[in-house]
């Protein structure tokens, strides 16, 4: 169950809540202003009893004080906070709020920094305790209330898109965090259907025997070592008038054992991730009614599992993809572009006016740009700064890199027209990045590689807890509202 997200304006002293946070910044004058109600109101001097546990309001800094009836929580802003800061900040409190209560988190701020705190709130509460042997029914926070001083312009507009937001990047959460053995490709397949049930979203499931009928023998080849078929789950969301046609393709790897190139244990152990791309473009399919999107996108998910067996496919075998381009396939574990070349392919001949992929795609991702950054590749300069806006607007990290022409000569094979790697320890994200635009024809493209901040080992000290992130969905959402 996610967490209820309300709006409320008047006095934060008259919110009937568990808990109420206040978001200090650290200079003295904003300090002082934003605590001199609640302690008129409790008649507690809060200001000296931050400073006798050393809290200035810097960004991070917590402090709880217990009033009357109820606690109070204090989250740090720092100086001069911009919209990410606001919802680390509020996640901060959620997180300091105890568990089966509810929250008020005063606000002074226009509506983007509403939704920013309600988006911070709703993330921070996320758990996954399907598994836990004494579930809990509720998140951390039952019910997280905005309140501002005075009525905001667009105030509930904000908060009913921070409840769209965080219900689709927590629904690819689920999704990520869903043990392998429970989301195997036919599996997944049907949850993603339920997930867009009530969205506007048409839904196509190609079974092993389309697929093979298709031609999309990069799917099929993937799957070749698992008892369980891949599928490939073609989403469509068609608004009345719409004009501009976005195809998204995701990566739905749902347990890479890296087939015959079988990777060591510990490298396996994260792998249950590597379908987060298409959990992430399903959750967005999911949110686009509520969102108001008003542009036809369609999502092309690519389901398969890579599992070692006496069917798998092989290194040295030869595969034919969806139009016809053939690969050698020269290790097994760089097989997520071969479930992602087909569904390029097959979304690039629906001529759509921008396709975007997103991959956890390359070890060598998380290398040049760590855990909190996805790289951000593509044949098209507008589209790929579009996307730099948008996650610069919703919150994530993304970094450009360059598709170097001269590269895609490691991607050359001597029996086919292309190799699934390039060379060893060789700017593998580019090449990779390389590989896949081979299939995009003249579409303006962009890829995604969120192979590091797709999946936290250990909880962050802000809205990501440990598991899967929900990378991308809010980048998505942004960039495809504002084509709206």
């Amino acid at each position: 169950m996610a967490t209820s997200l309300q709006l409320s304006t008047g006095p934060l002293s008259d919110v009937d809540a568990g808990a109420v946070a206040l978001l200090v910044p650290s200079d003295d004058e904003g300090r002082a202003a934003a605590l001199a109600a609640m302690s008129e109101s409790s008649g507690v001097d809060l200001g000296a009893a931050l400073a006798a546990v050393d809290v200035t309001g810097k960004v991070g800094e917590v402090a709880r004080i217990p009033l009357a009836g109820r606690l109070l929580i204090v989250s740090g802003l720092g100086e001069n906070p911009d919209e990410e800061v606001y919802r680390r900040a509020a996640a901060t409190a959620v997180r300091n709020t105890p568990k089966d209560t509810t929250l008020a988190i005063g606000v002074t701020g226009d509506a983007a920094v509403v939704q920013a705190v309600a988006e911070g709130a709703g993330l921070g509460a996320y758990a996954y305790t399907e598994h836990r042997k004494k579930p809990h029914d509720a998140p951390t926070v039952e019910t997280v209330t905005v309140v501002t001083p005075e009525a905001v312009d667009e105030a509930d507009d904000a908060i009913a898109r921070a409840s769209v937001v965080v219900a689709a990047v927590c629904a690819a959460r689920d999704m990520v965090n869903c043990p392998p053995g429970d989301k195997r490709p036919p599996a997944l397949a049907d949850r993603m259907a339920a997930l867009v049930a009530d969205a506007d979203v048409t839904v196509r499931i190609r079974d092993e025997a389309e697929l093979e009928e298709g031609g999309f023998g990069g799917i099929i080849g993937v799957g070749k070592g698992s008892s369980e078929p891949p599928r490939l789950v073609e989403l469509t969301y068609a608004p009345e008038g719409a004009t501009t046609h976005v195809v998204l393709v995701g990566k739905g790897i749902t347990f890479d054992s890296g087939g015959l190139s079988l990777k060591p244990w510990k490298g396996m152990l994260t792998m249950k991730s590597d379908m987060a791309g298409a959990a992430g473009v399903a959750a967005t399919m999911s949110a686009l009614k509520a969102m108001g999107v008003t542009v036809k996108v369609t999502g092309l998910c690519a389901l398969a599992e890579n599992m070692p067996s006496a069917t798998a496919q092989r290194p040295g075998d030869v595969i034919r993809h969806y139009g016809g381009t053939t690969v050698e396939v020269l290790n097994t574990d760089a097989e997520g572009r071969l479930v992602m070349a087909d569904a390029l392919a097959y979304g690039a001949e629906m001529s759509p006016n921008a396709m975007i992929d997103m991959a956890t795609l390359t070890g060598a991702q998380v290398v040049s740009l760590g855990e909190d950054v996805a790289a951000v590749m593509g044949t098209d300069e507008g589209l790929v700064q579009a996307l730099r806006d948008a996650a610069e607007t919703s919150g994530e990290q993304i970094w450009p890199l360059p598709l170097v022409e001269r590269y895609t000569e490691t991607l050359k094979s001597p029996v086919a027209d292309m190799q699934n790697i390039g060379k060893a320890g060789h700017a593998g994200t580019i090449t990779a990045g390389l590989f896949l635009r081979a299939f995009t024809g003249d579409i303006p493209w962009a890829h995604l590689d969120i192979a590091g901040p797709s999946f936290m080992e250990a909880p962050n000290e802000n809205y990501l807890s440990a598991g899967g992130t929900g990378f991308g969905v809010r980048t998505l959402l942004t960039y495809l509202a504002g084509l709206s």
